[in-house]
């Protein structure tokens, strides 16, 4: 075995992210994902309290037989028929189908339709704590987790990617050209493969540009990412009105949606969360059980170390950017199958909201730390914040300014813990 070799693997075990010592409960408390999930934990029961106190007020359709017959009782148990009793006066609804007679106390009721014959009830529910709710915050987070996970590797590097939002934006609008121009019948067969495949390429081709420039021109990568966030942007708004006459472009095929990227599942729409958790699965054996991995580690613990350590810096870099553009063009996928459109403003100061997942979910803006994971569950943070600014009734005009607050704050709990650890020697 030559030194070259043999210096590789040695030098980017010490870089990657050692397992601790110790007994189980302080090697699982040690990780910075397990600091993350009791993070997670804390905000959903801080707002379920919050959600009990303060329900959410909506309405739903009582399933009554439609030939059953519905009767107002005043306070004192007489009926009187619709229209002849004013509500505040009515004290329950007597609903008779048969020798079957259920009462319902006005209290609950929200209102009589009698031209349908149709009772709705009050539907009180946690704001928080529903599977609506749930799923909104995990399905919202999953188009930044993707992205994020890319962004790990690029961050580990200790470079930046401002362009992913615009990648997302102008994957989505090529992607809705070709799925506009398939047959409205066409199957989910044509349908996903020629989605995924435009918008995948898109994102690759985007990101291969990134670290070519990058790394061919010698310029950081900073700068080459704030122009192809320009450039990008530009097309995604000029193309729509050049080609089509029009900021959003729709009219996919069915198969697009139904049965596949919004399938439903026990009453939700689960297939970008379960994408989401695949490409968190993929990204951490990546990151930590391949050389691939131990290489973006050992290139952003020491860029020079690893140049004499015989890694090639400049390819993996490269693949790194062209990975996140990958996943961007994935997650943009996701966006048009869900939501069955692509519109020009989408994307918007996204490249905030992933970079904000991948350094709250422990990524060093010095390089060299990490995780998928961790970015994943960042995302998770995030969307928790927004929805409860919702929760809370805040103007979501302030996210911008939480989501900023949000990346100082934890740069600095960064810096800090690094100040400390090298301090302790």
């Amino acid at each position: 075995m030559s030194r070259t070799e043999s210096a590789e693997p040695n030098h980017a075990q010490s870089t990657t992210p050692s397992t601790p010592r110790g007994s189980f409960l302080s090697r699982l408390f040690s990780h910075q994902e397990s600091g993350l999930v009791i993070v997670i934990i804390l905000m959903m029961c801080v707002l379920t309290i919050y959600g009990h106190f303060n329900q959410s007020i909506g309405k739903r359709n009582l399933e009554i037989p439609n030939d059953a017959r519905i009767e107002l009782l005043d306070a004192q148990n007489n009926a009187h028929e619709v229209g002849t009793i004013a509500k505040r006066n009515i004290a329950q609804y007597r609903v008779t189908h048969g020798d079957d007679v259920r009462d319902y106390p006005a209290s609950t009721i929200d209102r009589f339709d009698a031209t349908t014959n149709t009772l709705y009830a009050i539907d009180k529910q946690n704001r928080f704590l529903k599977k609506s709710n749930i799923s909104l915050v995990l399905k919202d987070a999953s188009f930044f987790a993707i992205m994020a996970v890319g962004m790990t590797g690029v961050i580990i590097l200790a470079g930046i990617d401002l362009s992913v939002g615009s990648i997302y934006a102008f994957s989505a609008i090529v992607g809705a050209m070709a799925l506009s121009a398939l047959p409205e019948g066409a199957g989910w067969y044509i349908s996903l493969p020629v989605g995924m495949l435009t918008c995948m390429t898109v994102g690759t081709l985007c990101g291969l540009a990134n670290g070519s420039m990058s790394v061919g021109l010698g310029v950081h990568p900073f700068v080459i990412t704030l122009g192809m966030m320009a450039v990008l942007r530009g097309l995604t708004i000029v193309i729509p009105q050049q080609i089509f006459n029009t900021q959003s472009i729709g009219g996919f095929p069915d198969s697009i949606m139904t049965g596949t990227i919004k399938a439903e599942l026990f009453g939700v729409h689960p297939v970008p969360v379960f994408v989401m958790i695949f490409v968190a699965i993929v990204g951490w054996f990546v990151l930590s059980r391949t050389v691939f991995g131990r290489r973006i580690y050992a290139i952003g613990g020491n860029e020079t170390a690893a140049q004499y350590a015989g890694i090639p810096v400049g390819k993996v870099k490269i693949l790194v950017y062209t990975i996140t553009g990958t996943l961007c063009g994935l997650s943009a996928f996701l966006y048009l199958g869900y939501f069955g459109a692509g519109e020009t403003n989408a994307g918007n100061a996204y490249e905030l909201q992933v970079i904000a997942a991948t350094v709250i979910g422990g990524a060093s803006l010095m390089g060299g730390r990490g995780t998928a994971i961790g970015a994943v569950l960042g995302a998770i943070i995030i969307q928790l914040i927004n929805n409860a600014m919702v929760i809370f009734e805040i103007d979501q005009s302030y996210n911008q300014i939480v989501m900023g607050a949000a990346i100082i704050i934890a740069v600095v709990i960064d810096q800090t813990k690094q100040r400390v650890q090298a301090r302790r020697g």
